[in-house]
């Protein structure tokens, strides 16, 4: 059942489908261990621009003093690339598929189509349910706003777009991933963090030079 997250409360547990690598772990399996999540998707050229090389930083700076990483692979749009085969030899060959492959392969980061880093941490995939959802009127409204608060007060010129892409997007998403929406992620690269004593700390989204402070501050 999906509860929900709130910062300042106990972190529920992430929900895998299937751990590609590392040890099946979880926050209620790492009592005294400060822990950070990175959610990441296949298809994301951002995550292994810029996230996964900080967190793999961050895992190399504190992994001895207390940090714990897990990679969580999610999917919330691009279903036929942000796959658990996708990731599985991602993780075994460091070789990129689409997006991230074109991007990264232009600006020279690749060598043969491969990242030039390894990911050393447990990685995960993300459990993926079948959206069943109906998609009405009121559940593109109910989206929108759960987005952007103050749509309803938007002239109606703007809001036709963004209430089109709302509904193209709600009509492609075959899955529900369920980490993600029990965090109520809004993309990724997105970072769960965890301290101690299970409590969760932080929950954000895309460039994470805050992470680092916060836990500097909790392994105290």
């Amino acid at each position: 059942m999906n509860t929900g997250a709130t910062i300042g409360q106990a972190a529920p547990d992430i929900l895998v489908e299937h751990w590609v690598q590392g040890d099946a772990v979880n926050f209620s399996t790492l009592p005294g261990r400060v822990v950070l999540v990175e959610v990441f998707q296949v298809n994301c050229p951002g995550c292994f621009v810029h996230a996964l090389p900080e967190v793999l930083h961050l895992h190399q700076t504190y992994h001895d003093k207390g940090l714990t990483v897990i990679g969580l692979a999610t999917a919330f749009e691009d279903f036929d690339k942000n796959t658990l085969q996708n990731l599985q030899r991602l993780v075994a060959t460091g070789e990129l598929i689409g997006d991230p492959l074109q991007q990264l392969g232009k600006a020279g980061l690749l060598h043969d189509n491969r990242l030039d880093y390894s990911l050393p941490f447990a990685i995960g995939m993300d459990a993926l349910v079948e959206n069943t959802a109906r998609i009405d009127n009121t559940a593109i409204n109910a989206f929108i706003l759960g987005q952007l608060p103050d749509y309803a007060d938007w002239p109606q010129q703007r809001r036709q777009p963004v209430y089109d892409k709302a509904r193209a997007y709600l009509e492609s998403k075959t899955h529900c991933a369920q980490t993600f929406e029990t965090y109520k992620l809004q993309g990724t690269p997105s970072s769960i963090l965890v301290d101690r004593e299970g409590i969760l700390r932080d929950v954000s989204f895309g460039y994470t030079d805050h992470l680092e402070p916060l836990i500097i501050n909790l392994l105290k």
